[in-house]
């Protein structure tokens, strides 16, 4: 580990920089002129509360603007200490930490897999106290690709996934796996919450990858129309469907 990464990873470095991303991304939220649909946001959400926002990972740092007054949501985060900033700063804006890996679709065929049942059996927990969980959707390492794992915890806590974006205008996107974005102040954003998706508890196997691209398509569309709003195409997306078709 070279000494740049060793000084990021010091607990005073991290808390630090955890709390100069809190800030700036209540400044993001605060500059941002926030167009919200469907426009009755309550009425849509709240029969289906608790429930599991589905997000891709490059979203992943502006999803607690979706966060409602009243709201209790919890998320994952790897144990992996680059993820302490994140934790940091997400708890600073609201949104409850769990410190695993992600219930992937691997992880719940093996219990044996590193964190994977673990993080499973939290967010199952966290879904049965009633907070909304915020789960990343992607294949690991495959962006805009719907894994089983969201689905999965769909099926064994009983409640919808709803597909959430948020973006906004003015933004960096970063050249990792994910093409993470990160929302720039003084521009306008937009967040679009999708059709709920059910799984059933009891479902043959080509229901369920029938489902899984339901949700992907979803996820899609919605990313699509927020991006609409902002008046900026997702072109991440619209390459990544060029790739896939």
């Amino acid at each position: 580990m070279n000494l740049a990464k060793r000084i990021l990873r010091l607990p005073a470095i991290q808390g630090l920089l955890g709390l100069l991303a809190a800030g700036y991304l209540g400044l993001v939220r605060r500059t941002n002129r926030f167009t919200v649909e469907p426009a009755d946001t309550d009425a849509w959400l709240d029969p289906h509360t608790p429930f599991i926002a589905g997000m891709w990972h490059g979203q992943h740092t502006m999803v607690s603007f979706a966060r409602r007054p009243g709201d209790r949501i919890a998320t994952i985060i790897s144990r992996n200490p680059d993820g302490n900033i994140n934790t940091i700063a997400l708890t600073r804006m609201g949104v409850r930490v769990v410190r695993a890996s992600g219930a992937r679709g691997r992880a719940v065929r093996d219990a044996r897999a590193k964190g994977g049942a673990e993080g499973l059996r939290a967010m199952l927990k966290a879904l049965k106290a009633g907070e909304i969980v915020a789960f990343s959707a992607d294949v690991p390492k495959v962006s805009r690709r719907a894994d089983a794992g969201i689905l999965t915890l769909a099926r064994f806590s009983g409640r919808p996934i709803v597909p959430v974006a948020v973006v906004t205008s003015r933004h960096l996107r970063f050249s990792s796996w994910d093409r993470a974005c990160l929302g720039l102040p003084f521009g306008r954003g937009a967040i679009v919450f999708g059709e709920p998706i059910h799984v059933p508890r009891e479902v043959e196997p080509d229901a369920f990858e029938t489902l899984r691209q339901r949700l992907e398509a979803e996820m899609n569309r919605v990313h699509d129309r927020a991006y609409t709003l902002v008046g900026r195409p997702d072109r991440v997306g619209a390459r990544w469907r060029e790739a896939a078709a």
